[in-house]
Formats: structure tokens, C-alpha cells, sequence
């Protein structure tokens, strides 16, 4: 069976810009980014809050290269930038002051990928 990919225009254009600011900045962590994309739905990594709220500190920012959902509180402040954040997601971090971005605009701020705290599971 031949290997196909994403159809989603936007998620080619995103995994390919994260591909080549990888290689620009060399950068590993935005390839990973991109290789984790590149898969499946069903296999992309989905992370709660209660563990953004475990992994990171006041003011971090965190790298989701997949689906953010709702399970959980942040009692800090959070720059987040994923893929997709569910409804109930986004309702918390804007009920407590947290800051979601894309992950085009991470790159643009942060080329290097230096700070970046980045979850998967």
C-alpha cells in the first residue's frame, strides 16, 4: 500500500515550513514537530492540561505537536502553541490568562526552539 500522507492543505504547508526551519535553524525539535504531524489522526500525540499543568512552569512555553484537551486545570500562565485545542481547552487557558498561539507564529519568536517545552504524551 502506498504511503499518503496528510490531505489537509494547511497541515502539508505547516509540516513543510516546520520541515525546512528545522534544516535552516538546525533545529531538531521542529522536525520532530513535522514528523509527528505527518501521521495519522488517530496517532498524533493528545495531551491534557493536567499534564501541560505537571511539565511546565509560570511563564514556559509549550510545544503540542498534536491536540490539547480539557482534562485538568493550569494554575500558572502558559504560551501554547498546537496543533488543534479543544473547546473546553481554550475556555481554561483563556479563563486563566494563558496565551495559545500557532505554531507557525512559535517559530517566527523562537527559531531555535531553545525553552520550548515539548509534550506528546
Amino acid at each position: 500500500m502506498v504511503k499518503k500522507g496528510p490531505e489537509n492543505v494547511q497541515l502539508k504547508a505547516l509540516i513543510n515550513f516546520l520541515e525546512k526551519a528545522g534544516t535552516k535553524n538546525k533545529a531538531p525539535v521542529w522536525k520532530k514537530a513535522a514528523f509527528l504531524l505527518a501521521k495519522p489522526t488517530r496517532q498524533r500525540p493528545e495531551v491534557n492540561l493536567y499534564s501541560i499543568e505537571k511539565n511546565s512552569k509560570d511563564g514556559s512555553t509549550v510545544l503540542v505537536p498534536g491536540k490539547v484537551l480539557s482534562q485538568g486545570m493550569l494554575s500558572h500562565k502558559v504560551t501554547l502553541a498546537a496543533f488543534r485545542v479543544s473547546k473546553p481547552a481554550a475556555a481554561k487557558l483563556a479563563k486563566n490568562g494563558s496565551k495559545t498561539i500557532s505554531l507557525n507564529q512559535l517559530v517566527e519568536t523562537n527559531p531555535t526552539g531553545k525553552g520550548v517545552v515539548f509534550l506528546v504524551k
